[in-house]
């Protein structure tokens, strides 16, 4: 159970910013601030209430189901009561529980999407593919925007990498469990035998870091220029146009080629690269944190096999909480996603619980 007081002090706080949102000698930074963290405590506070009576109700409802004395009508009513109850209180406590984690300053954070064909050859690319138009169906379906900064293609039509920046609501919260180890189970076009192959693409979600969230010195930064070049290495342009930016301090590589312009190579490079650095300075801080616990859900390893796309047998099978669903093309075409991640996002919810 969640701990009375803390439910009460999202009471109190709620009362408090009501009271002090009245006043007029706010300024408007600090009046911005305080309608914030209004608006969110206002999401749950019906919730909080609720909790609080929970427990007065049930022990007066236990009082009649346990009195001997008590006609079989009143007690059937008391037990109905107690049912409804119990079922309400559940939905309650995962908002709660929800709300009173200890917040991801990036969970609010725009994305940027990596997806990479792995192992399984041309099937891989097509695999890759298939995530990439996943996930812009999803984007549709959630009214986020998606743009591609940097796209490979494959030989078959499928795609050796793709790097899209996602904007929107709460979309770092939504993806971040998404990257690691996608793999997929089905027969080929060509195949000829009908065989199922197994082949994998790798995803990574990181949060779109601003300049304020990351400085760059020019001083840490080497880049080198060179001719873009198309597949067998045929050139798409004369000029040295194509962006290489390593950062000295950790090591992070990124080059950008689709641009015909150098400067907007070097933009989207650095895009990438802020990102990049953002999660490696979080992933080092997280480490930290959790080195004495191990998470079910992951650190968003890129080698860690997290999901199996099972098309023969229709069904999606996500490997760290152990949930299948036969929805595979339903969830291919981002309808049942939601129903994925609410259940991955509540089992790491409710680890953090446990941890704090």
């Amino acid at each position: 159970m969640i701990p009375l007081d803390k439910v009460k002090k999202i009471i109190e706080k709620h009362s408090k910013l009501e009271r002090e949102l009245s006043s007029t000698n706010i300024d408007k930074k600090k009046f911005a601030e305080m309608s914030k963290e209004y608006s969110d405590l206002s999401e749950v506070i019906d919730d909080a209430k609720f909790y609080i009576s929970f427990e007065i109700e049930r022990e007066e409802l236990r009082k009649i189901i346990d009195d001997k004395s008590s006609d079989k009508e009143m007690l059937d009513l008391a037990n109905s009561e107690l049912s409804l109850l119990t079922s309400k209180i559940e939905n309650v406590k995962k908002k709660l529980i929800i709300y009173l984690l200890p917040k991801d300053d990036a969970d609010k954070k725009n994305a940027i999407l990596e997806i990479r064909a792995g192992t399984g050859g041309l099937e891989a690319s097509l695999f890759a593919s298939d995530l990439f138009k996943m996930y812009e169906k999803i984007c549709t379906n959630k009214n986020w925007s998606i743009e591609v900064i940097s796209i490979s293609k494959s030989d078959a039509g499928g795609l050796k990498e793709v790097i899209a920046s996602i904007k929107g609501k709460n979309i770092y919260s939504t993806l971040k469990y998404e990257s690691g180890v996608h793999r997929v189970q089905r027969v080929p076009e060509t195949e000829t035998q009908g065989r199922v192959h197994t082949s994998a693409a790798t995803v990574a979600v990181l949060p779109e870091a601003e300049e304020i969230d990351v400085k760059i010195e020019e001083k840490d930064l080497r880049i080198d220029v060179f001719r873009s070049s198309g597949p067998g290495g045929q050139s798409v342009n004369t000029t040295d146009s194509a962006v290489r930016i390593t950062h000295i301090p950790t090591g992070i590589v990124v080059s950008q080629q689709d641009e015909k312009s150098q400067i907007r190579n070097k933009e989207k490079g650095l895009k990438i690269l802020r990102a990049r650095i953002y999660e490696f300075e979080r992933k080092k801080k997280e480490d930290e944190r959790s080195k004495y616990r191990k998470s079910k859900i992951g650190t968003g390893d890129r080698s860690e096999r997290i999901r199996t796309y099972n098309f023969p047998q229709g069904r999606v099978t996500d490997h760290r909480i152990n949930l299948t669903l036969h929805k595979l093309n339903e969830f291919m075409e981002g309808e049942v996603f939601d129903e994925m991640i609410e259940n991955i996002n509540l089992q790491a919810q409710e680890e953090l619980m446990r941890a704090n």
